[in-house]
């Protein structure tokens, strides 16, 4: 499937059941996310639910990979 038509499809697959996860703690504002199909994530942010990201397995993936290698470390 080409990355566009992955794209096209995440964007209509249906979330509304999803289930959401965050962090453990009682933060009134929180990331969270869901585990769709085909290995795509949702992501979120608590005060907005609304407002919802999409990723594809392979976006995610990289996502993951960069935070794991510090590519989103802020040098303080």
């Amino acid at each position: 499937m080409s990355t566009a038509a992955e794209k096209e499809w995440l964007y209509a697959l249906d979330i509304s059941d999803a289930t959401w996860q965050r962090a453990p703690g009682d933060a009134v504002e929180a990331v969270e996310v869901a585990f769709l199909e085909r290995g795509a994530v949702a992501m979120r942010n608590s005060t907005e639910p609304d407002v919802v990201l999409r990723y594809t397995k392979a976006e995610w993936d990289a996502f993951v990979l960069g935070a794991r290698d510090g590519e989103f470390d802020l040098e303080l």
